[in-house]
């Protein structure tokens, strides 16, 4: 990521802290274009638990460097899975258009986009802050600000819709590492009593925005892919499940028939 050695001090600094990737995160601290008292500043910030991609600015995401902001959704290195299923459809055809649902920073829509030539990206969240953030990472005339599929225009049909909606059950909430418990706003991880309250209101509403042969693209739990599938199939969509066991993804997708 960096050619930057960085300082062995740093380096236990950052591992008392209880960094799993002290190294790594050293070397980035130590890279940033900052005075030494603000690099200082933001080790601090860090070794108090705050995310490194809030101190940075920046994530990286299948090779972007995606703008973060505070209480949004950080992307997870996970969900490259998604994106690759994504643009498996879109590379099929020129000109395809595709949906960021509730798109946090708007990294799944920006990794499409950086993969796939002419391609038209929307993105909508309920959460004005992430709305916010993803206008800094997609074109920001197609960043709606609304929950799920309402404030599109009417229809629009898209080829391939991505959709990392919430799914950790409410009562896992509190398990959740502090990093997304304490610094991403709960809209953005609360999927309910079973994890699965969002995702079946983005299935049973999909079909109506599809276009024909359009695929529906939504990460889920291992355990929860089955049920993930059967709610598609419901919806008259065929139900594929992908694993990733080096990414430790799992993603369902639907196709229009």
């Amino acid at each position: 990521m960096t050619s930057v050695v960085p300082d062995p001090g740093l380096v236990a600094r950052l591992r008392a802290a209880g960094c799993v990737f002290a190294e790594e995160e050293a070397a980035l601290l130590e890279a940033a274009p900052v005075p030494p008292q603000e690099r200082e500043a933001m080790v601090v910030r860090r070794v108090a638990g705050e995310p490194l991609e809030l101190i940075l600015g920046w994530a990286e995401f299948c090779g972007l460097r995606i703008r973060v902001a505070p209480g949004v959704f950080v992307p997870r290195q996970r969900s490259a899975l998604m994106v690759e299923l994504a643009c498996r459809t879109t590379e099929r055809g020129a000109a395809r258009r595709v949906l960021d649902l509730g798109c946090g920073t708007g990294a799944l829509g920006a990794a499409v986009a950086a993969r796939v030539p002419n391609v038209e990206i929307w993105a909508t969240d309920i959460d004005p802050a992430a709305a916010e953030c993803a206008r800094l990472n997609l074109p920001p005339e197609r960043v709606l600000l609304g929950d799920l599929y309402g404030p599109l225009p009417r229809d629009l049909a898209f080829d391939v819709i991505v959709a990392n909606a919430p799914y950790v059950p409410s009562s896992e909430i509190g398990n959740m590492p502090p990093e997304a418990r304490d610094h991403e706003h709960h809209v953005a991880l609360d999927g309910g009593t079973d994890g699965l309250d969002v995702q079946r209101r983005v299935i049973e509403q999909a079909p109506k925005h599809l276009a024909p042969g359009g695929v529906l693209v939504i990460e889920a739990g291992q355990e929860q892919a089955p049920v993930t599938a059967a709610l598609m199939r419901e919806q008259g969509l065929v139900a594929e499940i992908h694993h990733d066991e080096e990414l430790y993804a799992t993603v369902v997708t639907g196709t229009a028939r």
